[in-house]
């Protein structure tokens, strides 16, 4: 996009805002009217303005299906343990723990934290918060199937007992959903109680979370006063808005405006891997993709460097080699050559499981039929459309006649639930807990809900995910997941694709930014502007 284009569409948009404030200077809701004449709005000291695609919709609710990961990135709410910006585990509102037995831990709590309402986190606020998962009525209870009880064990400490023994325990104790709350609060839909560095002052749905500075948080006062997180889906009106000094902050930065951004001086461009994999569901019920042949001559199709530097500018991801990125202790990446494009291998796959193109149209067939594939995806992620459209163009070069589809992600569940699909395009954070077993179980274990989804079952990977979960020795896990990314690699039940890299622009006057690759914590008690 040329710079004088980007001027002309910034001076409309600040017009057209201009005249939005005139219309709306009547509204009662102070937020309202705050966002209607953001133009022209400096940045204060110790005021934060911060432009996000992802947000709470309906509810603040942290154990409310993902609410919980947008509540942790506003610095509203924590959990018993965290991990930082290297991906390493250490303890947050728990101080320590201990293993009693291989079905019983005991969690000591960090001494002297406080809930924003000035109530104690202890022993009863824990089991409270904990057992919000365990409710029947809750849709992630399933990923909490293996607790068996939670109980206090004294004011400073709480007891869980598992159904087993099963290794990732204290891992999934960081992810969102286990945010703690205080038992206090009469409505955690509408108010939002936790430890965090920042306090709820006001939410407007669809519109901003304003937030301000916790004076007693236990992890030292936060730098910044307030906070106002704005929410907007579009990409180009992110950027705008920080270009327009309209926020000081915007995440989600154009791939195509990455280069711009980075020779301003006036500002700075934050990029830093993630756990995030884009990667094709094959549906294996469907022949002949039941044919390993065909899923392998998929997978050797693809230039998955090509797809980067077309689809992500060059700049919004890396080429995948298996599902854990390189950035995830637990890959393989550093033992496993990238799967390159061979087009004549992908060929005599196809050849060898029956798809020839018999009438020299250029086309292969299947059982005397055009062979013919469709990709669906989904509109969250502006990365999906463009990935697929290039991937389908690969499919094309060995024969394979490709279309590509996008749904809202709603219908294409519904979808793929019903096995109508053909491969599906998915991003997905693989360890949102930091452990690999919160993947490879849903994805690769006979019984896994994504394994139902492509039909995959190994009886030798689904042993060796058993023995990873209940496997205590690091060391000794990580052979286990070495050998289910390797057998996954030879079966291709999933085809992936590529690492997303997080792309955040800022004012040059904020400090104290980090990534973390989990993409669970932003909002720190660190960040800062400089004066």
């Amino acid at each position: 996009m040329s710079k004088k284009y980007r001027i002309t569409v910034l001076v409309m948009l600040l017009v057209m805002a201009t005249v939005l404030g005139s219309l709306c200077i009547d509204q009662k809701s102070d937020e309202k009217t705050a966002t209607a004449n953001q133009s022209g709005v400096q940045s204060q000291e110790g005021a934060l303005r911060y432009a996000t695609a992802f947000y709470p919709e309906d509810t603040l609710d942290p154990a409310v299906k993902w609410t919980g990961w947008y509540m942790r990135e506003a610095g509203v709410y924590e959990t018993l343990f965290s991990y930082d910006e290297n991906m390493n585990l250490r303890p947050e509102l728990a101080s320590k723990y201990e293993k009693i037995s291989d079905t019983e831990w005991r969690i000591y709590l960090r001494d002297g934290v406080k809930f924003h309402d000035g109530t104690p986190m202890n022993a009863d606020a824990v089991v409270y918060s904990l057992n919000r998962i365990l409710d029947d009525n809750n849709s992630r209870k399933v990923e909490y199937n293996f607790i068996q009880s939670i109980s206090k064990y004294s004011d400073d400490a709480i007891t869980i007992k598992t159904n087993s023994t099963y290794a990732p325990t204290i891992a999934s104790l960081t992810d969102p959903i286990t945010s703690i709350v205080s038992p206090s609060s009469k409505d955690l839909n509408t108010t939002a109680i936790g430890t965090g560095p920042f306090k709820v002052k006001s939410y407007t749905k669809d519109v901003n979370l304003v937030l301000e500075k916790n004076e007693n948080y236990w992890n030292g006062t936060p730098k910044l006063d307030n906070v106002t997180i704005y929410f907007v889906k579009d990409d180009m009106t992110r950027l705008f808005k920080l270009e327009s000094d309209e926020v000081d902050i915007a995440d989600g930065i154009p791939q195509s405006e990455v280069a711009d951004l980075k020779n301003n001086s006036d500002y700075t461009l934050y990029s830093n891997a993630t756990l995030r994999t884009y990667f094709l569901y094959v549906n294996m019920n469907k022949e002949p993709l039941n044919n390993v042949k065909v899923r392998q001559a998929l997978n050797y199709a693809l230039d998955r460097q090509q797809i980067v530097d077309t689809a992500l500018e060059g700049v919004g991801g890396t080429p995948a080699k298996s599902f854990f990125p390189s950035v995830m202790n637990w890959s393989i990446n550093n033992k496993i050559d990238m799967v390159s494009q061979d087009e004549q291998k992908a060929r005599s796959l196809l050849t060898e499981a029956g798809l020839n193109d018999t009438n020299g149209d250029g086309w292969l067939e299947y059982n005397g039929k055009p062979f013919e594939l469709n990709i669906k995806t989904y509109t969250g992620r502006p990365q999906l459309k463009p990935a697929a459209e290039v991937i389908a163009t690969q499919f094309e070069s060995i024969g394979i006649k490709t279309s590509v589809t996008v749904l809202e992600s709603g219908a294409l569940t519904d979808d793929m639930n019903k096995g109508d699909y053909d491969l599906a395009l998915y991003a997905w954070t693989v360890a949102t807990t930091g452990d690999p077993d919160y993947f490879v179980s849903k994805h690769f274990e006979s019984t896994g809900a994504e394994a139902q989804k492509t039909g995959y079952s190994n009886p030798q990977v689904d042993e060796w995910i058993k023995a990873g979960e209940q496997t205590m020795n690091q060391t000794q896990r990580k052979e286990y997941y070495d050998k289910v990314q390797e057998q996954v690699l030879e079966d291709c039940p999933e085809i992936f694709v590529f690492y997303q890299n997080s792309i955040v622009g800022a004012n040059k006057n904020v400090g104290g930014i980090k990534q973390f690759p989990n993409e669970i914590s932003f909002l720190t008690k660190d960040i800062y502007i400089k004066q």
